[in-house]
């Protein structure tokens, strides 16, 4: 059966709170965020770098609700720095069928704070 693959979720323009090199890898993120754009803890996801183009995937890892965290493990953390603006996307594969319906969820948390707005 064909498949097509399609943005499913996005966070998009959140702040980098920080990076620690020295862990196994992932990216940790507020849970409040993956709740809210339907991204589960273990999903990989894709992140886009918008201070130096770095374009990259891991898998998260659920941080502190309402921390606004996101944090880069591992090896992710050299294409980054605290304080770059990052876009995290995740994808689906569906039938061609299924493509006429089929609406990503897309959140705008606030890039200051990384929270969702009230």
């Amino acid at each position: 059966m064909v498949q097509v693959e399609l943005l499913k979720s996005k966070i998009h323009r959140v702040t980098v709170t920080e990076s620690r090199l020295d862990y196994i890898g992932s990216i940790t993120i507020d849970e409040d965020l993956l709740d809210a754009a339907g991204i589960f803890v273990g999903e990989r996801v894709y992140i886009v770098n918008n201070n130096n183009g770095e374009r990259f995937d891991t898998y998260t890892i659920a941080g502190p609700r309402g921390s606004g965290v996101i944090c880069l493990n591992g090896a992710a953390a050299r294409k980054v720095q605290k304080g770059d603006i990052v876009i995290i996307m995740a994808y689906a594969y569906v039938t061609p069928d299924e493509v006429a319906g089929f609406k990503p969820k897309v959140i705008f948390p606030d890039t200051a704070t990384n929270l969702l707005p009230k």
